[in-house]
């Protein structure tokens, strides 16, 4: 299985064969497929070096010299470390000017589990989606990766691409049965609950609902990709016949997360649909170890969801 990251940086060094107006600008930050940009397009390719911060002022530049940009770093770094320079240079500048910048981040969540608190990214959606003007795409896998790439040429606007640190297994077979214009698909029509995720957690919702149908416990799956702009009377449309909404996502929640647009939606339509929230309280995890470890000691294990859901089956 590809990685995220070399999905997307692959189709891009395909584009730059037939379009020479993109530059790829990575902050000492490299991948196998990488290398090949580097190589075969040495004049659209920089390497800034370890300063995410200066990875933001050289690609805004070449942006509003007509280029299409794309800005390579770890997710955590890029998105805290140059949080000022995102804010100035693309949120509130891309409001007067065309800035055409995808900023992707690889290691959202915990893909980086094993490398502790400090290269956990937990906290990206919430920060990120506070800044007007930037569209916040979170794929689950290689596929919604690989559609996006003519989005992010074609829409001329600043974008934040949380790509996972890991290989995923597909999800989407076809690119043909995504609408990605409408931010989210419905991957699985239930009952009385309905998951709604993003990124690696759609398939941690996936794993949940094959768990409780052998039990006869039917929930729906939907995944957000697209978290800003959010369509949120199409996604109304899907989740308005479930009677509880379990959002899970590798973030803090209550804190302008999946979980928040999700509860906004429903206030919205003052909707009397239930609303629990699974996701990291407001600490930091300092212990180390894999992915599924640190979910166990976070309530986000797939054991947990499930008995979550049947208790909440029985109480229905």
């Amino acid at each position: 299985m590809l990685t995220m990251r070399d999905t997307f940086i692959e189709d891009i060094y395909r584009r730059m064969h037939i379009d020479e107006n993109i530059f790829f600008v990575t902050a000492d930050f490299g991948s196998p497929m990488l290398d090949y940009i580097r190589k075969a397009f040495p004049n659209n390719f920089i390497n800034v070096g370890i300063a995410e911060q200066n990875l933001i002022n050289v690609s805004t530049g070449l942006s509003l010299e007509g280029y299409t940009v794309y800005a390579y770093a770890i997710a955590p770094f890029m998105t805290m470390r140059a949080y000022e320079q995102i804010r100035i240079n693309l949120s509130l500048q891309s409001q007067l000017r065309e800035i055409n910048v995808n900023l992707i981040g690889v290691g959202a969540g915990l893909s980086y589990d094993v490398s502790g608190p400090t290269h956990h990214c937990l906290e990206d959606i919430s920060i990120i989606g506070t800044l007007p003007n930037i569209i916040l795409f979170s794929p689950s896998d290689c596929a919604l990766v690989q559609k996006f790439v003519d989005y992010s040429i074609n829409v001329k606007k600043p974008k934040y691409i949380r790509l996972d640190g890991k290989s995923l297994p597909s999800i989407y077979n076809n690119l043909g049965d995504i609408k990605l214009e409408n931010g989210f698909t419905e991957i699985k029509k239930g009952e009385d609950v309905c998951l709604i995720s993003t990124g690696y957690m759609t398939h941690k919702a996936i794993s949940v609902a094959n768990i409780l149908k052998n039990i006869d416990i039917d929930v729906g799956i939907v995944d957000v990709y697209i978290l800003k702009p959010l369509n949120g009377d199409l996604l109304y449309e899907v989740i308005n016949r479930y009677k509880y909404i379990i959002t899970i996502e590798e973030a803090f929640i209550n804190k302008n997360g999946l979980d928040n647009l999700i509860s906004i939606i429903l206030e919205n339509k003052n909707s009397d649909i239930i609303i629990k929230r699974l996701g990291f309280k407001d600490s930091y995890t300092f212990t180390i170890g894999s992915r599924d470890h640190l979910h166990r000691l976070n309530n986000l294990s797939e054991e947990y969801i499930v008995e979550s859901i049947k208790k909440i089956s029985k109480e229905i």
